[in-house]
C-alpha cells in the first residue's frame, strides 16, 4: 500500500468556472490562464480540459508554451512576459504565439526580427500598477510605430489591474480611466484598429464595465476567490484541486506533555492527537500555526504544533471514533484553501501553485 498522500484534480470543475467567466463577459473572447503549470493543477491537462471553450490561453513564457504544444494543444498561446531575448522571435513564430510587449527593448527587438511571421501584438499599457507596461504618454507614437511595420497581424491593448480585488477600492475605476484616455487619443489620431483585454479573474467576476473584447480569467478558473470577503459570482466557483490523505497514527497526550518540534504546543488537557501522512515536503505551508483547520471525516479539527516535512499533528480530542485509515482534507471541497491560506499568513494562489510533485495526482 502506497503513502495515502493525493491531490485530486476536479477537470470539470475547471469547466463549469469557465463557463461562470463566460457567462458573465458574453461578448467577450476568453484568454484562460495556465501559467505556472496552470497554477499548480497541471497545464497540460487543463489545457486539453479547456480547449474547446477557450479562444486562447496564456503563458509566462515561451518554454511553457512549448510544453503545450508538445501536448497537442493548438490554440493560440500568448506570451504574457513576451520574449526574453531577439533570438526567441523566431521560436514564437514557429510554434505560433502570441506576444505581450511591455518595453521599448522588446519592440526594437520585433521590429529588427527577422522573421516573417506577422504577429498579434499584445500591448501592455502601464495605468498605475508600475510593474510592467509601456508609459501612458508614449503609447501614441508606440502602436503608430507597430502599425507601420509589417510585424503584425492583429493589436491588442492591455493593462493589469493592481487591486481589482478590492470591491470599494477606487483604483480600479482610476486606471479604467487612465486607459479610456489613451485608447480616446488613437482614435482621434485614426491610429488604427485594435482590440482591448483589461480583466483578470477579479474584474471578470466584479467590474463588468472592464470586460471588453478579451478577458483573462486566472485564479477563478481553479475555483478559487480573488477576494478577501464573500462576492456572488465568486461563490458559485467550484473548488478545483483536492488535496487529502489520511490519519496513519493515534496518541493520548497527557496534560502538561509537548507535541512536535520545538515544543510549541502544549497540551492543556487530556488529549488525543492524531498524525496526518503529509506535511511542507508535500505542499502543505510550514507557515501554519497551531489552530489551522483540518477535515478529519468532514469534521473540523485543528493543528497540534509545527508542520513536518512529511507528517502534521492534529488535535482531535474532542472528535469521536477517529480511527487510523481515516480520511483528511487539507483543502478542497469543504475546506477553503483561502482559509487555509490565511491562517499561514499567504493567499491560496501561493499554496496551490507551489504544490511539489511527491503527492500523487488523479484527474477526475
Amino acid at each position: 500500500m502506497s503513502r495515502p498522500t493525493q491531490i485530486i484534480i476536479d477537470l470539470p470543475a475547471i469547466r463549469h468556472n469557465c463557463q461562470i467567466a463566460a457567462r458573465l463577459a458574453p461578448h467577450a473572447h476568453v484568454v484562460a490562464m495556465v501559467k505556472a503549470d496552470a497554477y499548480g493543477h497541471g497545464a497540460t491537462q487543463v489545457a486539453k480540459a479547456l480547449e474547446p471553450q477557450v479562444a486562447k490561453f496564456g503563458v509566462c513564457c515561451i518554454e511553457e508554451a512549448q510544453t503545450l504544444r508538445q501536448a497537442g494543444v493548438n490554440k493560440p498561446i500568448v506570451l504574457i512576459e513576451g520574449c526574453f531575448s531577439a533570438e526567441e522571435y523566431q521560436l514564437a513564430a514557429q510554434i505560433n504565439c502570441e506576444l505581450l510587449i511591455h518595453t521599448e527593448q522588446q519592440i526594437s527587438q520585433l521590429l529588427a526580427s527577422n522573421s516573417a511571421f506577422r504577429f498579434t501584438i499584445w500591448l501592455k499599457l502601464d495605468t498605475g500598477m508600475h510593474r510592467l507596461g509601456i508609459d501612458i504618454e508614449k503609447t501614441a507614437a508606440v502602436v503608430q510605430a507597430l502599425q507601420a511595420s509589417n510585424k503584425i497581424e492583429k493589436l491588442i491593448l492591455t493593462s493589469h489591474f493592481a487591486s481589482a480585488d478590492e470591491l470599494n477600492g477606487s483604483f480600479t475605476s482610476q486606471q479604467m480611466f487612465r486607459f479610456e484616455q489613451v485608447v480616446s487619443k488613437l482614435k482621434a489620431l485614426n491610429a488604427g484598429a485594435f482590440d482591448i483585454s483589461l480583466a483578470n479573474s477579479a474584474a471578470v467576476l466584479a467590474w463588468p464595465q472592464s470586460h471588453q473584447d478579451w478577458i483573462r480569467p486566472g485564479i477563478m478558473l481553479y475555483g478559487i476567490s480573488p477576494f478577501s470577503d464573500q462576492q456572488q459570482q465568486a461563490d458559485e466557483l467550484v473548488p478545483v484541486m483536492h488535496f487529502c490523505s489520511k490519519v496513519i497514527a493515534l496518541r493520548e497526550v497527557k496534560q502538561g506533555e509537548y507535541v512536535g518540534y520545538g515544543n510549541t504546543w502544549q497540551a492543556k488537557r487530556s488529549s488525543v492527537i492524531a498524525t496526518i501522512a503529509a506535511g511542507y515536503g508535500d505542499g502543505y505551508p510550514r507557515t501554519a500555526p497551531s489552530g489551522t483547520p483540518v477535515l478529519i471525516k468532514g469534521h473540523r479539527a485543528e493543528l497540534a504544533g509545527r508542520v513536518s516535512m512529511d507528517m502534521l499533528s492534529v488535535d482531535v480530542t474532542d472528535l469521536t471514533a477517529v480511527e487510523i485509515g481515516d480520511h483528511v482534507e487539507l483543502w478542497g471541497a469543504a475546506l477553503d484553501v483561502n482559509e487555509v491560506a490565511r491562517f499561514a499568513g499567504t493567499n491560496g494562489y501561493e499554496l496551490v501553485t507551489r504544490m511539489p510533485p511527491r503527492a500523487k495526482r488523479f484527474y477526475l
